[in-house]
């Protein structure tokens, strides 16, 4: 087998970067066929990805944080659209929050991740496809889509330097709370259903985490055919801050103001002049979307898991 590696030198505070030696220096001990390359700008990976899955790769190996898992995702999801479905895809987990690791049952720490790889156990997953925002066209995810509150936290977190993975998210709560968030006023499609509220937070999950350890969906499964929704309608600042330790035990069923649901398509809609941030996979879709309309499709890619 042929595997492509595709690295991002910046990924978790440059730990991308630092980790090529380690990388090269497993996969040779495996003797493994290889070639690995690294990005060089936004959205790099998707054309990487895409072009690797066109030439024959087996395995499209992708060693980053969730944004540059995101865009190569995006690009072989191109590429099997065109009919070129040999690819397998894996990770090796070096970003800063690993969530898409951490939903997909792959190791979320670069040794461990690097063991699963080379164990080559595979299966298949669900990928998620969102349109609106700035993607009219639609862009692909793995581990899911937040819309409000969580995609200003994600943003706020991105500015932090000196710390990785949840204690950044921890002060982007602690920001975003206090120097943001005004929840808007949606209309929610749940397949048939429909939600109309003030909402702090729309979380719509094929994984179960988001920024790096919050239990958005804790029983969501990658290969049930339905998304796993937490929708959350809006609080005052000391209950946000009380909800936090529910969200980090996966425990928030049963609050008050949290909505479960599972569902095969989800339409989100502003009203009255509202607006919304919303990110995919960690990635911004939009800072004042008013519409996204999200589909599941299932069994969609076979990636090599832990």
């Amino acid at each position: 087998m042929r595997y492509y590696v595709i690295v991002n030198p910046t990924s978790g505070r440059g730990l991308g970067g630092r980790s090529i030696p380690e990388i090269e220096n497993r996969l040779k001990n495996a003797g493994l066929d290889y070639k690995l390359v690294q990005t060089e700008r936004t959205w790099h990976a998707a054309s990487l990805a895409e072009q690797a899955a066109r030439d024959g790769y087996d395995v499209i190996v992708c060693a980053s944080g969730d944004g540059t898992i995101n865009e190569a995702l995006n690009g072989l999801m191109k590429a099997r659209n065109e009919g070129f479905t040999q690819a397998a895809f894996a990770v090796i987990s070096i970003g800063t929050g690993n969530d898409f690791s951490g939903g997909m049952g792959i190791p979320t720490e670069l040794g461990s991740s690097l063991d699963a790889l080379i164990a080559n156990k595979r299966k298949r997953i669900d990928i998620g496809f969102v349109k609106g925002g700035d993607y009219p066209d639609g862009r692909y995810f793995g581990n899911g889509i937040g819309i409000g509150f969580d995609a200003a936290v994600g943003t706020a977190a991105s500015k932090v330097r000196f710390t990785r993975g949840l204690p950044a998210y921890l002060i982007g709560v602690i920001a975003t709370v206090f120097l943001y968030y005004t929840p808007p006023k949606v209309q929610i499609m749940v397949d048939d259903e429909e939600i109309n509220q003030s909402s702090l937070m729309i979380s719509v999950m094929n994984g179960k985490r988001m920024g790096g350890g919050f239990q958005m969906a804790p029983e969501s499964k990658v290969d049930d055919g339905l998304f796993d929704l937490c929708i959350c309608e809006t609080a005052s600042k000391a209950r946000i801050f009380g909800l936090i330790p529910y969200f980090l035990k996966g425990t928030q069923e049963g609050q008050p103001e949290i909505k479960m649901r599972r569902a095969r398509k989800v339409q989100v809609e502003a009203l009255d002049g509202h607006n919304f941030p919303a990110h995919a996979d960690g990635e911004m879709l939009c800072l004042t979307g008013v519409s996204l309309s999200l589909e599941l499709l299932p069994s969609a890619l076979e990636i090599i898991s832990g």
